[in-house]
């Protein structure tokens, strides 16, 4: 057959097919009816709050304000008194109704009906802590946290007045500056410092819903540049240590002294210790001061200087409300003009806790706790005394020291310090935020 014969009929027949199927494939997209196309809706989203669905009530929020009790609060929220009065007595074991506070927000879950009566109490005790009082059928209450999350931070900065005015211009806690203080209570006078000294750190900040701030919690490590000297301070857990945890330098010693400098975070002594005062007041007569007088605010902390237990709480003549602790067979230490104690006899303390706050009772003639220290007996000066050292780390645990100390070390290493000018610029964009 003629090739170009061949050719001409079998393209002709692969039209052919070539037509039919696509009228075979397309022929419904004549046709006149269209299908309707289903529509997806989505179901309502269920909102729940402190494990409440919010839809199911009416929800009240509000602040306590002055004047404002337990009982008032759902009083005015359509509750009875004796129903108020049975749910403070239910509930009085994790939640004293008695307690909540100016200015802390809570949220009243109110029945939807004509009543509209309040069936949950919620109050949030901070950012964190929140207590929730049902009493829709059986009365019951429950002390609960918001779910936090843990974020490490880094952070330099260098001193141009004090500590907490350095963390106020770096905008970070002053908390912060706390806890650190806390660490070098025994290494570095913070009432000394020098401009230029400088400091970084390693620390845990907590955020609910990742976005308030809820606290600050673990120091990692620390390194403080004072005067020249560099101290390091890395936190090592352990349950053979007291309280759970310490602070200790590159060669595993203790940073924490058997006893504080003083017994406010932040010392200022108003009048040391002088077996040769003479007051003009008394006609100049010889009146010893066998203490070191802190001064502070009314209401300021008074901290246990050392581990020990309590021999006196109590309040008698001059020295107006007063603690005594001994700490072991040789020291004894007490502290006078309390405004309140906060420990009782017998009660085992350990250094750093609070056992009362400053104040002016017995012969004071301004706010401020007089700090006693004996030995074997003797009142003396403790800043003149060799006060021993805690404990350093036992040698089997070193390797373990170690495998923490080290990466550490080199995470705050490889912090830059901030340099005095970049210092002076926080300070000034913290200024011209308060204005």
């Amino acid at each position: 057959m003629n090739d170009n014969l061949f050719f001409v009929k079998y393209y002709h027949h692969y039209l052919l097919v070539f037509f039919s199927f696509l009228v075979f494939a397309c022929g419904d997209a004549t046709s006149d009816t269209v299908e309707d196309e289903e529509i997806y809706i989505a179901p309502p989203e269920v909102v729940k709050e402190y494990g409440y669905v919010l839809d199911d009530y009416i929800v009240e929020r509000d602040t306590v304000q002055s004047g404002d009790s337990f009982g008032k609060i759902l009083f005015d929220a359509n509750v009875d008194y004796a129903t108020i009065e049975e749910i403070s007595d239910s509930v009085k074991s994790v939640f004293d109704t008695r307690r909540i506070r100016k200015g802390k927000p809570y949220v009243l879950l109110k029945s939807k009906d004509s009543l509209e009566a309040a069936q949950v109490f919620i109050y949030e005790q901070n950012r964190e802590d929140y207590v929730v009082v049902d009493f829709q059928e059986n009365v019951k209450a429950a002390a609960k946290k918001h779910p936090t999350t843990t974020y490490e931070r880094e952070i330099s900065g260098v001193i141009n007045s004090n500590l907490s005015s350095t963390f106020d211009d770096l905008g970070v806690s002053v908390n912060v500056a706390y806890k650190m203080a806390d660490i070098y209570a025994w290494t570095i006078d913070f009432f000394k410092l020098q401009k230029g000294d400088r400091f970084k750190a390693i620390y845990e900040e907590r955020f609910v819903n990742d976005t308030i701030p809820a606290g600050v919690g673990k120091i990692k490590a620390v390194l403080f540049e004072h005067a020249g000297r560099e101290i390091y301070a890395f936190r090592f857990a352990n349950d053979s240590l007291a309280g759970g945890f310490d602070y200790f330098d590159e060669n595993g010693d203790n940073l924490r002294r058997a006893f504080l400098k003083g017994p406010l975070k932040f010392n200022r002594i108003s009048s040391r210790y002088n077996l040769k005062r003479r007051i003009k007041y008394y006609g100049y007569k010889l009146r010893p001061h066998k203490g070191t007088d802190f001064a502070g605010a009314i209401g300021t902390p008074i901290l246990a200087t050392a581990d020990g237990v309590v021999t006196k709480s109590e309040r008698r003549g001059g020295n107006g409300n007063y603690v005594k602790i001994r700490h072991n067979a040789t020291y004894d230490t007490q502290y006078l003009h309390m405004q309140k104690r906060a420990v009782k006899v017998g009660q085992s303390v350990r250094q750093g806790d609070v056992i009362g706050t400053i104040g002016m009772t017995g012969n004071s003639g301004g706010p401020h706790v007089c700090y006693r220290f004996w030995k074997n007996g003797k009142q003396v000066d403790p800043f003149k005394e060799d006060l021993p050292a805690s404990k350093p780390l036992d040698d089997h645990l070193k390797p373990i020291y170690d495998s923490i100390r080290k990466p550490l070390r080199r995470q705050l290493d490889n912090i830059p310090f901030m340099s005095e000018a970049e210092m002076e610029f926080a300070q000034q964009q913290a200024e011209e935020k308060q204005l």
